[in-house]
């Protein structure tokens, strides 16, 4: 019975970041709590959102940037499986920008990768709680160079910003209709309409676009 009860007390979480030596780290600090269990990993975003759906952990700890699906998608992904699973957007960013795009895509978490080691327990308890954390530091800050790419942003569809995030790994019209799966004439609609209202006419532009707005890594 004392078994039971404490495997039923077990927190389990989710990591979902495409390097090894960062899900290692955030084991290693996790692993200070004995109630807690990191249950499931992913390298991608899609195999994220898997790994959500079959292991319903408490909390999600995921990267913000990561192939073939953001961590603001996963995020966006989750909240609409009814899985009650706490979703902690994880960074290099120092950007209340993308805070603002995390928590509006049902994160209730925001935490800058250097900031893990002090802050990362802290902000899992408060997901444990269903209450909200934000690095300190994004609160009241704003990248006001980006403000008018939020704006835009904004307009775009969660699956034209995910096709716009595949243009700029180097995904063509063929691989990008396989990793949706839907139809090349689909995805080549995704893509007209988000170069439309990103008023950019080339492949070139898409990527420049997806990197000021931090949906690939530089």
């Amino acid at each position: 019975m004392q078994n039971d009860q404490e495997c039923s007390a077990m927190k389990r979480i989710l990591i979902a970041d495409d390097h090894e030596a960062v899900r290692s780290g955030l084991r290693a600090v996790l692993q200070q709590r004995v109630d807690w269990e990191v249950v499931a990993e992913a390298n991608d975003g899609s195999k994220a959102v898997a790994a959500a759906i079959e292991s319903r952990p408490h909390v999600a700890i995921v990267d913000f940037s990561m192939p073939r699906m953001t961590g603001v998608e996963v995020a966006r992904r989750i909240r609409d499986h009814p899985l009650q699973t706490e979703v902690l957007i994880f960074t290099v960013h120092n950007s209340g920008l993308l805070a603002q795009q995390a928590f509006q895509a049902g994160a209730r978490a925001f935490l800058v990768k250097s900031d893990a080691n002090k802050l990362l327990l802290a902000a899992v308890d408060s997901l444990l709680l269903h209450k909200p954390f934000c690095t300190r530091s994004c609160v009241n800050e704003l990248d006001i160079v980006s403000r008018a790419d939020m704006d835009r942003q904004q307009g775009l569809t969660p699956r034209e910003q995910l096709v716009v995030k595949l243009v700029a790994e180097g995904y063509g019209n063929k691989g990008i209709s396989a990793i949706l799966n839907v139809s090349v004439k689909t995805t080549e609609a995704h893509r007209a309409a988000a170069m439309r209202k990103l008023d950019v006419n080339s492949t070139a532009g898409l990527v420049r676009y997806a990197v000021r707005a931090r949906l690939v890594e530089a």
